[in-house]
């Protein structure tokens, strides 16, 4: 992820669709994106971002041990808890520990102060850097002799909820950082490159196009190319959403961080560094994460208002006070009760506490929000594009039928039969076999000369009898006609192994990608919410077809290589859509970032899940229309929350700059509980949400 944006201007940046992050403390304000080598550069980069993180940490930390005894000293907790621990000097102890907290703690939130005034973009930093000068140059007044209550535990628990909750944002932004990362693993650091008939091994970032290049069982690709000689399957659902490893013969081409299977291959390298399939994906997911705009939610919109119009209040008050007659005592404890009472507190406890409630409770329902300004617009979705491969279906090729051809053996024999020779295997559809031998509780019969045929199958005495389990290509190899597929087979959607023992057909085993259970009810209960539900995949127009009709699903589009899932997303974006993509591979990486809301299914991979907004650990579809009805009723929460902080405001600041005077006037020390007492209700209102 790129996102080397200057803090003070962040909020300038607009895109049609996008999704907001929130605003974060200047410190925070680089995380760099990773250089192609994946070399020094980049990790220097991290290592900044990280200090700056675990800074705040420790800055909370430290000021967190000294707010203790802050707590304990002040006269005001003395009361409420009804003890009386006061020594000579204690105030001056107070004055001190404020001092430290005020000048440690609050660096990060008057630096800020010191940006928004100098970009005239005033906003949470202000309001913070305000609230705390105002809470600690009153106190500092108070331990140096001016009548009043000191307010130094205010300033030490608003410093310290404010350095926890900006410490969570960053880490949170690091996270997403960690894509490009993810991306370029997928890729070894060292190379096998044949020169003159000598295979030796280079870095990464000496390997040239035209190189040829050794790819050996199990390994990974580590360039785009063509294959110059060999024979082997190639696993390229990362890239390209393909559920089924591919076969690669000479002069078929291969992807950069595809991972070869049991073959070895010798590829003509064509596209190394910038030019790879791969770089290019990464250089889409940096240019969609960095066009996201920062815009400023309510939130923000509120603060910044509040902060202008508590310091105006404030101001005016002092003056209307101090020049009609009153003593400056006066007019300054009215100005700081003002300053006291609209303590944003409450408005800076209103949506976080919100999220951090539903976040944690739609952990325990399966869903990770990482990126909560998408997790409020999940509401306004019109359009879900759905990726096929194991977001809809399991991703995992599973028996689906198992057709005797000879009546002499049962389908459970069949099975046996199949498992046998494939349990040396470590194809995936050996592994389906397995699984489903498993699933039935049948014995696993031992077997002997096991020989695996590139491209074809695997062969294997059992019991006596020669056994093949092998692909339709066995018969073309072994100049034998195919037997005829029975009708119930949907050869468009099913693989075919036929089971083959002492050279006569015995059966045969079909697989398929399955369909997740609840996929069709998740489907029908978008529909409910009128929202419509697209299938997108790198699979061909049968396939794709068939699954969109049997979910009942809006529509489907098919063969989509990576570039263009992106594209199709904006596509829908541009017809005025709100659209949410879920997806799970490398190749959905693009889309994820562009679409307005990001999905990513919890068994998927990294990139994937750190370029999504929102995760879904149990990889469940239902999880997605949970997640639209979980996030309307926290953004009802959130609206709630700062429609009373702003009413409290609305009410309390007049009230502390002395309207009913004399009749009623506001303490500092009321004032401070009123604030405390708002900020409470904000924090029940917010525990009352609940996932239905």
């Amino acid at each position: 992820m790129e996102q080397h944006h200057d803090h003070d201007h962040q909020h300038h940046q607009h895109k049609p669709m996008h999704k907001g992050h929130s605003e974060m403390p200047a410190e925070a304000e680089h995380v760099h994106p990773k250089s192609h080598d994946g070399g020094a550069e980049h990790s220097g980069h991290d290592k900044h971002a990280g200090h700056h993180t675990a800074d705040f940490l420790k800055r909370f930390w430290i000021c967190l041990v000294i707010t203790v005894p802050v707590l304990l000293l002040s006269h005001m907790i003395q009361q409420w808890l009804g003890i009386s621990w006061t020594f000579p000097g204690d105030a001056y102890v107070l004055l001190v520990l404020g001092t430290v907290i005020y000048f440690y703690g609050g660096w990060p939130f008057l630096d800020g102060l010191v940006r928004e005034v100098r970009s005239r973009n005033l906003g949470m930093m202000t309001l913070v850097a305000v609230a705390i000068t105002t809470a600690y140059v009153y106190s500092v007044a108070v331990a140096l002799g001016l009548r009043g209550m000191d307010f130094f535990w205010e300033l030490a628990t608003l410093i310290d909820i404010m350095l926890l909750g900006h410490w969570l944002e960053m880490k949170s932004q690091m996270a997403a950082s960690r894509a490009l990362e993810s991306l370029v693993a997928l890729l070894p650091a060292v190379v096998h490159v044949e020169k003159d008939g000598q295979v030796s091994d280079i870095a990464l970032k000496d390997l040239k196009s035209g190189d040829l290049l050794l790819v050996k069982p199990g390994e990974k690709v580590a360039a785009d190319g063509v294959v110059t000689d060999g024979n082997s399957y190639v696993n390229e659902s990362m890239l390209t959403g393909e559920s089924t490893p591919v076969q690669k013969r000479k002069d078929d081409k291969v992807i950069g961080g595809a991972v070869n299977g049991d073959g070895i291959l010798k590829v003509s390298v064509t596209g190394a560094g910038d030019q790879s399939y791969l770089q290019k994906v990464i250089t889409m997911v940096r240019s969609a994460q960095s066009a996201k705009s920062n815009t400023q939610n309510l939130a923000d919109k509120v603060a910044k208002w509040l902060t202008l119009i508590s310091i105006t209040v404030g101001i005016v008050t002092f003056i209307v006070w101090y020049t009609g007659g009153q003593e400056l005592a006066f007019a300054l404890e009215r100005m700081v009760t003002v300053m006291v009472t609209s303590c944003p507190h409450a408005l800076g406890v209103a949506i976080p506490l919100v999220i951090a409630i539903s976040t944690s409770l739609s952990a325990t329902h399966g869903l990770l929000i990482r990126n909560r300004t998408a997790f409020e617009n999940a509401r306004k979705l019109t359009t879900i594009i759905f990726d096929k491969t194991g977001t809809l279906t399991k991703g995992t090729h599973e028996v689906q039928q198992i057709i005797p051809l000879d009546s002499r053996f049962s389908p459970d024999e069949l099975l046996q039969y199949a498992a046998a020779v494939q349990q040396n295997s470590e194809h995936h559809i050996a592994h389906g076999i397995m699984r489903k031998l498993k699933q039935a509780g049948l014995e696993l019969w031992s077997s002997t000369d096991f020989n695996y045929m590139q491209g074809v199958g695997v062969s294997g005495r059992v019991k006596g009898g020669e056994v093949v389990a092998a692909g339709p290509n066995y018969f073309k190899q072994a100049h034998k006609s195919m037997p005829e597929i029975p009708d119930q087979v949907d050869q468009a959607i099913e693989t075919v192994n036929f089971v083959l023992i002492d050279g006569e057909p015995a059966g045969l085993i079909t697989f398929a990608d399955t369909i997740r259970e609840s996929a069709a009810e998740a489907v029908a209960e978008l529909k409910n919410m009128h929202i419509k539900t697209f299938l997108l995949t790198g699979d061909n127009e049968k396939i794709a077809e068939a699954v969109s009709r049997k979910l009942d699903m809006d529509g489907y589009l098919a063969n989509v290589l990576p570039h263009e899932k992106q594209n199709k997303v904006r596509e829908f974006q541009q017809r005025g859509e709100i659209v949410a993509m879920t997806g799970d591979g490398v190749n959905d990486a693009p889309a994820l970032a562009q679409a307005d809301v990001g999905i990513a299914v919890g068994s998927g991979t990294d990139v994937a899940a750190e370029t999504a907004d929102i995760i879904l650990v149990n990889s469940d579809p239902m999880d997605v229309a949970q997640m639209i009805r979980f996030g309307r009723a926290t953004y009802r929460k959130m609206v709630q929350n700062l429609a009373w902080a702003i009413g409290y405001n609305v009410i309390a600041i007049p009230l502390a700059a002395g309207i009913l005077y004399p009749s009623f006037m506001l303490s500092p020390a009321m004032g401070a509980v009123l604030m405390s007492a708002s900020t409470i209700v904000v924090a029940i209102n917010a525990k009352l949400l609940q996932v239905k």
